[in-house]
Formats: structure tokens, sequence, C-alpha cells
């Protein structure tokens, strides 16, 4: 799988800084089409929507949004929250289905976006719509079916602009590896020169916007091969102490220290005594560290799209079948339900 190419990556950052600005001004229509800043329900409003009102209301001062003494709330937070809710569900509904993840919840099997869009012409939606109802199905921990804000109806006009937006991007963005990973940052760009361009202090609101930042697969290499990489080869070492004193330079080592696809391309070694010296990793071998991986516990505070997980699970498969002499599915399940976690705080 590859990474994007400059012109897709570019694509992609106008075509997510446009759909903010759409879903934002579409989810602030939406609100107050419901009342939720006004201090009393509208005459018309059934009782779904009244329900649905003071839900959402709740949510916005949870969000953050204040009350006056009137009942008039502000609702900035919930229109963020909405737009982004709203615009992600289309975006993941894309990305599952042009990797053939996207299911269908009766039959249970994968569908394509023509397959989703003849279901569609016969429930009477739209394909959007039911592609999103089915990728909210299959990721619950994302999209919470009992979220408020995923039951707000955008208006036609709203949903249409983004709906082309996202029928505008190419298949090859959802299939390249490091795109979702774009899509995170790419959200706040505008936001970010915003915050940056006012001068003003740093608050929790503008927090996000400037600390919300993609880091790319060879940033995330360099960072694990001189951390479980070193570990790594510092066992190796351990076990062949030839290859500390007589290897005649770095490449030599990394070769000797490989494992199937893991090539550890970014760690990096060094010698004492100048170049007289033994070999060892340059960030140190961990030797507080547990003794096999499989005792190793590692936290991601701050995932983000989450592929600093997935690519921890490419490097500690191979460690996990060369420590335990395993099968690769073994190794699979033994990581996957192990070491690491990741979770978001912001």
């Amino acid at each position: 799988m590859l990474t994007l190419a400059p012109e897709l990556r570019n694509k992609l950052e106008r075509t997510i800084v446009q759909a903010r600005d759409l879903a934002e001004e579409g989810a602030k229509a939406a609100l107050e089409a419901l009342a939720v800043h006004h201090h009393e329900p509208y005459g018309h409003m059934s009782p779904e929507e009244r329900k649905l009102r003071n839900h959402l209301r709740t949510r916005a001062r949870q969000l953050g949004d204040k009350q006056n003494r009137k009942g008039e709330l502000e609702i900035i937070h919930i229109v963020w929250e909405c737009a982004y809710e709203h615009w992600h569900r289309m975006l993941f509904a894309r990305f599952l289905a042009e990797n053939d993840l996207l299911i269908e919840p009766e039959m249970g099997v994968s569908i394509s976006l023509e397959e989703c869009e003849e279901l569609a012409k016969e429930e009477g939606k739209d394909l959007w719509s039911l592609a999103s109802e089915f990728a909210q199905r299959m990721l619950p921990q994302i999209f919470r079916p009992d979220d408020p804000v995923l039951k707000v109806t955008f208006a036609s006009e709203h949903r249409l602009k983004l709906e082309n937006l996202l029928n505008d991007l190419e298949p090859a963005i959802f299939t390249a590896r490091d795109s979702l990973g774009w899509v995170y940052q790419f959200w706040q760009t505008k936001r970010k020169k915003e915050v940056n361009e006012s001068g003003n202090k740093i608050g929790a609101d503008e927090l996000p916007s400037v600390t919300q930042l993609f880091t790319e697969p060879y940033m995330v290499n360099f960072l694990i091969h001189n951390t479980i990489g070193a570990w790594w080869a510092g066992k190796v070492l351990a076990e062949k102490p030839e290859l500390a004193q007589h290897a005649s330079n770095e490449e030599e080592l990394r070769q000797a220290v490989a494992l199937p696809a893991v090539t550890w391309k970014y760690l990096r070694f060094i010698r004492t005594n100048g170049n007289k010296g033994i070999w060892h990793p340059a960030a140190g071998i961990f030797e507080n560290w547990p003794k096999t991986s499989a005792e190793l516990r590692i936290l991601d505070p701050c995932c983000g799209s989450g592929h600093f997980m997935v690519a921890l699970f490419h490097h500690l498969v191979p460690i996990r079948i060369a420590e335990e002499n395993t099968s690769v599915s073994n190794a699979i399940d033994s990581v996957t339900k192990g070491a690491p976690k990741s979770l978001h705080l912001l």
C-alpha cells in the first residue's frame, strides 16, 4: 500500500478544508432549525423533535457551550462536533467501500459503492446516507448509536455539496496508507491558520487545531526502530557478541538483526571509543525493559488515526514469530490481545 502522491495529498487538503466550512454551515442551519440555540422550542416542532432538541442542548453544554439567563444557548462547540461527525461518517464509509470493507448488515458481506447505490434506490435513500448508516453500524465506538448529533438531518443543499466533494476524490486517495492520518490533520488546516494569525493565547478551544498533527510514516518508523528496534537489536547482539565486535558498518548490523518484512531501516548504531570499540544501538538497549515482546506494554495517549498502533503491529508480529517460533496467525492473535493500547485524550 503506497503513500499519497503530493498532488493527491494537496487535493485532499483542499477538499477537507472546503468540507469543514460546508459541514459547519450545514450543522449550524440544522441545529437552528431545531431551536437548539433558542430559549424554547418552536411551536410547530413535533414531540420527537423536541426530545432531540433537549438531548442536543444537553450535549452542547457538555461540550462547553454557555447558556444565558434567558435560556439562549451558544452552539459553537456543538456545531463543530456535529459537522465533524457527519462529514467523517461519510468519509469513513468511502474508506471502507474503497477497501472492500463496507459490510451490508443483513447479509454480512462486503458491498461496492455501486451495489450500495442500488440498495439505496430500493430503500428510497441516497447513496451516502445508506453507506454512512452501514459505516456507523460497523464502527459503533467511533460513531456512537446514541449520539444526538448523528440524529440531526442536514438540509439537502448542504448534504449534496458534501457528497459532491466526496465523490470528486479519486479512489487512490482511500487506498493510500497515510491518507487517513492526513485527513485528521487537514480538518484543522484553516482553524490552525486563524489561531496562529490571531496572536491570542492558546486556550482549550484553540489547542486541538495547533496540536493535532499527522506523524508521517518515516517519522513513525524512526521512533519505532530506535526504541523497539534498539531493544530487539540489543537482544540479538547479546546472543551474538561477535557482531558487535567485528561488524564493519551500520548496514551490516541492520541486516544481522533484520526480520521478515522488517529491515530496521532507520535503526542507528554507534561505536564506543571512536571507530575501535563495540557497536551498540545509538538509543541504547533499554536493559530495564521486559525480556520478551509478550511482556511489553505500549500506550499511545494521542493516537489520532491510529497509525502508530498499526505500525507497531507490523513490527511486533515478526518479533513474536522469531521469539516463540510460532505461526503468523498465532502471532497476530497474541499481539492483538496483548501489548499495544491507544486512546485519544483531546
